[in-house]
């Protein structure tokens, strides 16, 4: 049978820290040599502990309130339509294998053709660079009216 890493003096400790409101995470620093968080948290929940605390820690009062930042919100109609087209090329720069994580992943061809690329240039917003994102990314159209604009009835 092997030895518990939770001594009588460990969890004595452990109750006052808990108590006290301290983390998981720096009750495992506190108490170190083998403990983790994980094995704070489940002590914790295998004596009962939890139920006596709140589950966030309490906010520190020399944080001030944080000031509110509303964007302003702008309906679809109100904005101006783009219609220049993408620049299109005929072929990518990167391959299916070849393209890395901050590469252009619009692709070029059929997929199984033998001529099929990906685009490969630097990505600006998600999987694809500025040109492309433009295309790839639209935002849902939010009335009628401005599906009436954006197929030019109005």
């Amino acid at each position: 049978m092997t030895a518990s890493a939770w001594t009588d003096d460990r969890i004595g400790r452990l109750k006052t820290l808990w108590l006290a409101g301290q983390t998981a995470e720096q009750i495992a620093r506190d108490l170190a040599n083998g403990i983790t968080r994980s094995a704070v948290l489940g002590k914790v929940h295998r004596m009962g502990l939890s139920a006596g605390r709140s589950g966030r820690p309490p906010k520190r009062l020399d944080a001030g309130p944080k000031p509110s930042r509303v964007a302003p919100t702008r309906s679809l109609a109100d904005r101006p339509i783009d219609a220049r087209p993408v620049v299109a090329t005929e072929h990518g720069l990167a391959t299916v294998l070849s393209v890395r994580r901050c590469q252009c992943r619009w692709p070029f061809g059929e997929p199984g053709a033998a001529d099929f690329s990906l685009c490969g240039q630097p990505v600006t917003r998600g999987a694809f660079c500025a040109s492309h994102a433009a295309v790839a990314y639209r935002p849902a159209a939010d009335t009628p009216r401005t599906l009436d604009r954006l197929a030019r009835l109005n």
